[in-house]
């Protein structure tokens, strides 16, 4: 039935998607090296707009432990110094007039185990929203007629083995990133 394919393909979008936002979550946080998603959220006011980084700069790695940020207008270069302050990412801005240099400073063993009991945060609040798709998905499924109970056992089924398969996902995730984070 149509209806049950619906049913079935919400509750693996809203898990994918749940995935994907995990993804995005893990990698504004910081595992020792520099990398441009650490920036990627800083909002420059720029011309009276508030503008992403990305969008004023030309945001680069040179090193393992350098983000390079490059105006495309010299005059905003006091503007993004401003809003990577005003941002509270830990960093301490040099400005040489031409671009900024963010000098990302080794982890303490004590700040990596804050990154990972953080990730851990996120990947329980990941399975909590792939649960979330399960039950809505269930209830949607109670709410048809006509249907028989077995195809509804059947279903049930389905959307748990979705649910089984992206919590180990969001598991494998946590795991990499938990050695990442923890690698010296």
């Amino acid at each position: 039935m149509e209806e049950l394919d619906l049913i079935l393909e919400s509750v693996k979008q809203d898990m994918d998607a749940a995935v994907k936002h995990l993804d995005h979550a893990f990698q504004r946080i910081r595992a020792g090296r520099a990398s441009t998603a650490m920036v990627q959220d800083v909002m420059v006011e720029y011309y009276g707009a508030m503008t992403p980084i990305n969008q004023v700069a030309n945001v680069s790695v040179p090193d393992a432990m350098t983000i390079s940020i490059q105006p495309w207008d010299a005059k905003a270069i006091n503007d993004i110094e401003k809003a990577i302050i005003n941002s509270n990412l830990g960093f301490a801005p040099s400005n040489n007039g031409i671009n900024i240099i963010l000098n990302v400073p080794p982890l303490t063993e004590e700040r990596r185990k804050d990154l990972a009991k953080q990730a851990k945060v996120e990947a329980e609040n990941t399975k909590i929203v792939i649960r979330n798709a399960r039950q809505d998905g269930l209830k949607e499924l109670k709410k048809l007629d006509g249907v028989s109970e077995d195809v509804v056992k059947g279903i049930e089924a389905e959307i748990q083995v979705l649910t089984d398969k992206y919590v180990k996902v969001c598991d494998e995730h946590l795991k990499a990133k938990e050695a990442d984070i923890m690698k010296v």
